[in-house]
């Protein structure tokens, strides 16, 4: 049976600015495996890229990050201090974000950037033990004539390549955990299917665990062992990735599954989930998801649903299956 990796806890970011406090993640608590592949989902604004900054303590003022604790290998990182975190950002966990070409020095060489990631966290290398892994790197990820590449700029590849190039980056020091921060953003069809079987090869060969984030149902389906979706800074559904294609049991996840459109039918517009995300300041009474629901009751406008079991291994956050819904009719 497999050990926890990460435990998250009540986690709560604020955004502090003048027009209030932008609750972009609410409470969220989930949990990651070794060796599993944990999706989080939901259209963009959700809190999804949040979280998972928030976990490596990477958000900055105006914002404020709360929890009751973010266990990574037994030990509570939200306590740890700037130093400290520096020491497992890149070692024990890394990420691969969503814009390579940002994400990426343009000034430097590819060699450069991944040996910086070394100098930083394997200062018992050598020179040619850095230059050698390095080599090693790019080769692993797919890259043609590694060694020469070594020597080239980011502009100086496709943007699929630079993508390769910064998992590269993220896997040199062989971390426990893999974050993906939409990773295939930006990057054609056939250049996203290339991206994600390389993750899952790099997942599979290193036995790490792989917290993907994505607005992507259709990527949860192909990666994800797990899969949790959330809406507006909570969480509304928790359950493994192949079930929830089979039965939904909240309405946004619903939508979201609708919203893939289908290969060789005769469909010829997309189906959309009407409305948009709410402000998330202010204090807000109800189900968050309540303007958009096919299946609003006024009950739904008056109490917040939790996050509850509906069935074994499966949690979602509606009020269709409480006692509230029953004594509604």
């Amino acid at each position: 049976m497999s050990e926890t990796l990460l435990q998250v806890e009540n986690l709560r970011t604020y955004f502090h600015t003048f027009r209030g406090v932008v609750k972009a993640v609410d409470g969220i608590s989930f949990s990651l495996d070794e060796g599993q592949v944990l999706g989080i989902v939901g259209e963009s604004g959700s809190g999804k890229s949040v979280s998972s900054f928030s976990i490596l303590k990477l958000i900055e003022p105006p914002g404020v990050v709360e929890s009751d604790g973010i266990l990574f290998q037994g030990e509570d990182i939200s306590k740890k201090s700037e130093r400290e975190m520096m020491k497992i950002r890149g070692k024990a966990i890394s990420m691969v974000f969503q814009d390579p070409m940002t994400s990426l020095n343009p000034l430097y060489t590819i060699e450069k950037q991944i040996t910086e990631m070394l100098d930083l966290h394997q200062k018992q290398m050598t020179k040619q033990e850095k230059h050698a892994r390095c080599v090693e790197l790019l080769h692993m990820v797919g890259i043609p004539n590694p060694e020469d590449r070594l020597k080239s700029y980011p502009h100086q590849f496709s943007g699929g390549m630079r993508q390769r190039v910064m998992i590269a980056m993220a896997l040199a020091c062989r971390p426990d955990l893999l974050i993906c921060d939409e990773p295939t953003t930006a990057l054609d069809v056939t250049v996203q299917a290339q991206i994600l079987r390389l993750i899952l090869q790099m997942q599979q060969r290193m036995g790490m665990s792989v917290l993907l984030i994505t607005h992507d149902m259709g990527v949860v389906s192909e990666m994800a062992d797990e899969v949790i979706v959330i809406y507006a800074g909570k969480i509304v559904e928790k359950c493994g990735s192949q079930a929830i294609f089979e039965k939904q049991y909240h309405p946004y996840t619903e939508a979201l599954i609708h919203s893939i459109p289908v290969i060789g039918t005769e469909q010829t517009t997309l189906a959309t989930i009407p409305g948009m995300v709410p402000r998330l300041t202010g204090e807000h009474q109800g189900c968050l998801f309540a303007d958009r629901c096919a299946f609003c009751r006024e009950v739904c406008r008056r109490i917040e649903p939790s996050l509850q079991t509906v069935e074994p291994g499966r949690q979602a956050a509606c009020l269709r299956y409480t006692e509230h819904w029953k004594e509604a009719r």
